[in-house]
Order: structure tokens, then C-alpha cells, then sequence
């Protein structure tokens, strides 16, 4: 992750100018104290300056031994670092006096002014650290003669100058740092919010997947209980009603005729019986895609009602998401189910349409026809009928038309999206 990085790269970064500060005054006064042990015949030292720079050096290490204990009990700008600052400034400012090659060590006020020293104090330690490097770079202090002190306030000047772009641009990229610490913090937190949401988005798609399936066994139980009210109950009734009529008369030829039609309405009844268990699951659909399982669904109610009947496939047809396959198969056998029982149609069509982004299917038979605006709405009879395939196709957001007036037969069809199969 980006916000990770980065904030191992300021641990990292972190780390080291933590290390510098620490062991940095210490490495840099060793380079001083050596650089002014071979230059001391070239600048000139005397003997008494030697010892007085030795005492110096001395001292400064002390101060700074002193320092890195009392430090870590005071982190950050304080009275103390201010003191710590200003004593380390005056060595530094002697030894470059004795050797102007002790500006190593001085130079150490430059880089953690800003730790040791509050805000209204950083101009002024910048500026004392200025000087003593201004006196280093002209050849040592005090200055000899009016040219020297003339390029003493020049490199001064330009010293000071350097000073005040540096920190402007120091500035600048402690700015840029706060914007984009900021801006990571922000997007971390957007990016939580993004991942509750999809987690939320997730646990309601499996709650809407397990309310769906939920009204889909709902949808059966009120289709299978049209389907024995309509058939089977009704059968039944028709065979005890032949039965008691059989019960209550003396003449063998009418007792015949009334066994014989109830043997007929028992085999009805047991056919009826046999569609229901087969429409239970659509097991057409197990080795067969949609336009084979419609075909053979049309071939064998052709051959069950005597209906000529006749299916179709146009465009280019494609393997479908099962639950849009199992919607379209249901509205097919129950609009086919409902011309077979009561539009005494001879001739019956169902049309599947591939659409680019549809599929169509539509059912049309030359029957009696009906009013569709006089059909009541079978809610709470536990009825299937238009409404139950409106539902069906509703609930894969598709919608489902009926086209009927009487005499005139009846055209069912269904549009739905065409999802394409997971696999």
C-alpha cells in the first residue's frame, strides 16, 4: 500500500537524521580538531593558541557528552537546548578564531538549530552560526585590514542571503510534507470507507440472492397448489362424483359408462400429476441450453393436447444465466399449461429472440381468447397465472406483456436481459 511506503521510508529517513544528530557533532569535531592539526604551521598557530584549541576541544567534548544524556529526557526545543546551542556556538566560535579549519565543527549549528532552539530564536542562531562560517571562509577572525573586513560582510551577506532561500525552500518542502501526510491520512481513511461499503454492498447482495431464492420456493408452493386445486382436486371430485353415480344406479350399462369416465379422469389426473412433478425442478434445462429444452417442451405439449404446435429461434443464440433460462422455461409451460386447459387453441407458436442486450420470448395461440383486464388477480388463492409469471420476469428485471381480446386468441411475451451464463 502507498501509505504504508511511505511511512516506512520516514521511519527510515527518520532514523538516520536521528543517528546524525547524535553522532555527527561528534564526528565533525574530530575532523576539525585533525584538519587543525595539519594545517596549524600553515595558519600560523602558536603554541599557546595549540593548547588553548586542545583545552577547547576538550571542553566541547564534554559539553556534548553531557548534552546526549540530557537530552533524551528533553526532546524537542527547550531553555536547555537553547543554553546547550549558544555554549557550543561560543567553542566553535573560538576555535575558528584559533583555526579557521574548525569550521567543521561550527557548522553543526546549521543543521539542528531548529531542534534545539524555539521559532522566535532560529533567525538569530542561524545568523551567530553565519558569522563564525563567514569569518572561516575570509581566512580566520578577526578580519586584517579594511579589505578583509569588507569581503567578510560580502561572504557575510552572501552567507545570510543563502540562509533565507534555503529556509524558504525548507519550508516550502515542510509544507509539501504536512499536504501530502495529510492527503495519505485522507485516503486511507477513504479507502475504509470504500471497504466497509463493499463489505455492506456484499452482505446485502447475499441477503437479496437468499430473499430471492426465498421467493422462488414461494412462487412453486403457490404454483403447485393451483396446480392440484385446478387438476388434481378437481379430478378427484370428478372420479368419487362417477363413483357414487356407479354406487346408486341398478343398470350395469350406465355404471360402465360412469366407470369408464372415471377411469378417464383418473388417468387425466395422474397426467396432470406426472407435469406438475416434472414442472417441480426445470430438469429440461440439466443437459439441454434454453432453445432444446423449449423445443422439446413444445413438441411434447403438441403431442400431449393434440395442438399443432411450433417453436422458433432467431438470432444468434447464446448460453444463458440459469436463473434466466429456468424464469423463461417456467413462463413458457405455464402459458402453453394455461392454452392446453382452457383457449381449446389448434394452433400454438412460441418464438425465442435473441436481442443483443434482450431476449424475447413470446407465446401465441389461435384459441378463444380472453378479456386480460377482467382476469382478477389471484393474490391470496395461492394462484400462479399471469400474475406469477409477471413476478417472475419482474424479478430478473425483465416485464412480461399479455395481448388478448375474445375470439381473437391470446399472445404472451416476455422480455428479460440477456446475462450470459456465469461459466
Amino acid at each position: 500500500m502507498p501509505g504504508i511506503a511511505v511511512r516506512a521510508a520516514d521511519t527510515g529517513s527518520g532514523a538516520r537524521r536521528a543517528a546524525f544528530h547524535r553522532w555527527g557533532p561528534y564526528g565533525l569535531l574530530g575532523i576539525g580538531a585533525l584538519a587543525a592539526v595539519v594545517s596549524a604551521g600553515a595558519v600560523g598557530m602558536a603554541t599557546a593558541e595549540a593548547y588553548a584549541a586542545t583545552v577547547l576541544v576538550l571542553a566541547a567534548l564534554a559539553l556534548q557528552l553531557v548534552w546526549d544524556k540530557a537530552a533524551r529526557s528533553r526532546p524537542g526545543p527547550s531553555a536547555a537546548g537553547a543554553v546547550y546551542y549558544g555554549v557550543r556556538w561560543a567553542f566553535g566560535f573560538a576555535l575558528c578564531w584559533l583555526n579557521p579549519f574548525f569550521a567543521f565543527y561550527a557548522v553543526t549549528g546549521y543543521y539542528d538549530v531548529s531542534r534545539l532552539l524555539r521559532p522566535r530564536l532560529v533567525k538569530a542562531g542561524l545568523f551567530a552560526t553565519a558569522v563564525t562560517m563567514s569569518g572561516s571562509q575570509v581566512g580566520g577572525m578577526p578580519p586584517h585590514g579594511w579589505v578583509m573586513w569588507l569581503g567578510f560582510c560580502l561572504v557575510l551577506g552572501v552567507n545570510v542571503g543563502l540562509l533565507a532561500v534555503f529556509s524558504r525552500l525548507a519550508a516550502q518542502d515542510d509544507e509539501h510534507a504536512r499536504v501530502q501526510t495529510s492527503t495519505i491520512a485522507e485516503l486511507e481513511r477513504t479507502n475504509t470507507a470504500l471497504q466497509q461499503a463493499l463489505d455492506e454492498n456484499a452482505a446485502l447482495h447475499a441477503q437479496l440472492l437468499l430473499q430471492a431464492r426465498e421467493a422462488g420456493v414461494a412462487d412453486e408452493r403457490r404454483r403447485l397448489a393451483a396446480e392440484i386445486h385446478d387438476t388434481i382436486a378437481q379430478g378427484l371430485t370428478g372420479i368419487i362424483a362417477q363413483l357414487q353415480v356407479v354406487a346408486g344406479t341398478p343398470d350395469p350399462a350406465a355404471a360402465r359408462e360412469h366407470l369408464d369416465r372415471a377411469a378417464d379422469l383418473a388417468r387425466h389426473s395422474l397426467g396432470e400429476a406426472r407435469r406438475s412433478v416434472q414442472n417441480l425442478a426445470p430438469v429440461a434445462l440439466a443437459s439441454d441450453g434454453l432453445p432444446e429444452a423449449l423445443r422439446k417442451t413444445v413438441a411434447a405439449w403438441g403431442e400431449r393436447t393434440g395442438v399443432r404446435a411450433e417453436f422458433t429461434v432467431t438470432g444468434t443464440a447464446e448460453q444463458l444465466h440459469d436463473e434466466v433460462s429456468a424464469t423463461l422455461l417456467r413462463i413458457a409451460q405455464e402459458s402453453l399449461s394455461n392454452a392446453g386447459r382452457h383457449a381449446a387453441a389448434t394452433r400454438a407458436g412460441v418464438t425465442l429472440s435473441f436481442m443483443g442486450e434482450e431476449v424475447l420470448l413470446d407465446i401465441r395461440d389461435d384459441g378463444r381468447g380472453f378479456d386480460p383486464l377482467a382476469v382478477p388477480a389471484r393474490t391470496g388463492s395461492g394462484g400462479f397465472g399471469l400474475d406469477g409469471m409477471r413476478a417472475r420476469a419482474e424479478r430478473i428485471a425483465g416485464a412480461l406483456t399479455v395481448e388478448s381480446e375474445p375470439g381473437h386468441g391470446t399472445a404472451v411475451s416476455a422480455r428479460v436481459p440477456l446475462v450470459r451464463h456465469d461459466g
